[in-house]
């Protein structure tokens, strides 16, 4: 099992983030025709609300940074 390296703070920010890429391409209208501005928002988004959840970010696992105490 992986140590949880994504502290509070950053969770907050990123499920913020992550809830705002997600909802922009509905927004303004992205989606209507797949694009891929709107597809990247949505994945990117979808990734930064996961990492939160769950308190593990592998970008920071592979360099050694942690934002949690």
């Amino acid at each position: 099992m992986t140590s949880a390296n994504v502290g509070a703070v950053d969770r907050i920010l990123r499920i913020i983030l992550g809830g705002v890429l997600v909802a922009a391409p509905f927004f303004v209208g992205a989606l209507e025709l797949p694009s891929i501005p709107g597809i990247a928002a949505l994945a990117v988004g979808a990734i930064l609300i996961i990492t939160a959840l769950v308190k593990f970010c592998p970008i920071y696992g592979v360099f050694g940074f942690r934002t949690r105490s």
